[in-house]
């Protein structure tokens, strides 16, 4: 049987909750090799090992989603889920991640070793807790059928303009996710309809990534974090701009320079990244790195957004998930086993 071709995708902050606790512990026993390096770094720094925290016996919101821990528990199970694709039925030909994905997706195309890729995600999301600047809120321009409402995104993104302090942080499928001071983001919350009965939601224990509020922070992470971590990938990647980086070409100084520069204080435009990965690669699937499961959504609303392989609405992805499924998310029992063999 020929090998499916595959384009990878790394999850971002907010993915690891209560259900995914014992993560590890349950899929990846087999690298406690690995994670025992990812902890040395951890205690080197006086944090909590991750290991602990996986197997911690009840999950802790406050704890979980503070930064400096969410960060390195999501990049560890991702970068585990990557390292358990069965590479007998899926050819990777490129790696892309939401957000803080971008860290691991680095990792995964080796464009910096397993343990630089730890000690990028690790620092970066230290410093932004230790910062902690501003605040960011998600709110949706499609209706429950993933069909664009007319004229939504526009609204908001004018409300964006007529705020000070206010930001797009990240294009998500069919939501903007918004980064602003906390008095802007009181603002936008005022001034923003709600709508599905939970929208306009604030993402707790989330600083303003991905807007020029975080600054400070990105001149942090350049002092600490040299070029010298960065390599030549050997998977191609898509950045945060759409921007595909060629395996084997891409120059190590201006992917470094990237990331903790443009990708950091710049607005991230996921929906482009997926469907550039889309039209550059024409992959069979679209392989999810868990924990969670809540990125699926994001991905397919990108997929019907350029209407790929006919894809128009979200009973279309869910028939198509059913017969032939193009997305397979490894946070989901089922589409894991599909992937992991």
């Amino acid at each position: 049987m020929s090998r499916k071709s595959a384009l990878v995708i790394a999850p971002g902050r907010g993915t690891y909750n209560k259900e995914e606790l014992g993560y590890l512990q349950r899929f990846h026993a087999d690298k406690a090799a690995l994670f025992a390096r990812f902890d040395q770094q951890r205690q080197a720094q006086g944090q909590e090992s991750i290991r602990a925290l996986d197997g911690a016996e009840r999950f802790s919101l406050s704890k979980f989603t503070r930064g400096d821990n969410a960060s390195a528990l999501i990049h560890s199970c991702a970068y585990g889920d990557f390292l358990s694709i069965d590479q007998n039925q899926f050819d990777m030909v490129a790696v892309t991640g939401n957000s803080m994905g971008w860290y691991t997706a680095l990792a995964c195309a080796g464009a910096v070793s397993a343990e630089d890729g730890f000690t990028i995600v690790n620092t970066m999301g230290r410093l932004m807790q230790e910062a902690l600047i501003g605040g960011q809120l998600i709110y949706p321009f499609v209706d429950e059928n993933w069909q664009p409402i007319p004229g939504k995104k526009q609204d908001v993104l004018d409300l964006i303009d007529a705020i000070d302090g206010l930001y797009l942080s990240i294009d998500l499928g069919g939501m903007l996710v918004l980064a602003g001071t906390k008095e802007a983001l009181v603002e936008a919350e005022q001034r923003l309809p709600v709508v599905q009965e939970r929208f306009p939601m604030r993402l707790q224990n989330h600083a303003a990534f991905h807007s020029p509020l975080q600054n400070p922070v990105a001149d942090l992470g350049r002092n600490l974090l040299g070029a010298d971590l960065f390599r030549s990938p050997k998977l191609s990647m898509i950045d945060g701009r759409g921007h595909c980086w060629m395996a084997h070409g891409a120059e190590p100084v201006q992917v470094h320079d990237y990331t903790l520069d443009h990708q950091v204080i710049e607005p991230y435009d996921f929906t482009k990244a997926i469907q550039n990965g889309l039209r550059e690669y024409c992959p069979d699937v679209l392989i999810i790195l868990g924990p969670g499961k809540t990125l699926g959504g994001a991905v397919a609303q990108s997929l019907i957004d350029c209407n790929w392989q006919g894809l128009s609405s979200k009973q279309d992805f869910l028939d198509r998930q059913k017969s032939d499924p193009i997305v397979l998310s490894m946070g989901m029992e089922g589409q894991r086993e599909m992937v992991t063999g």
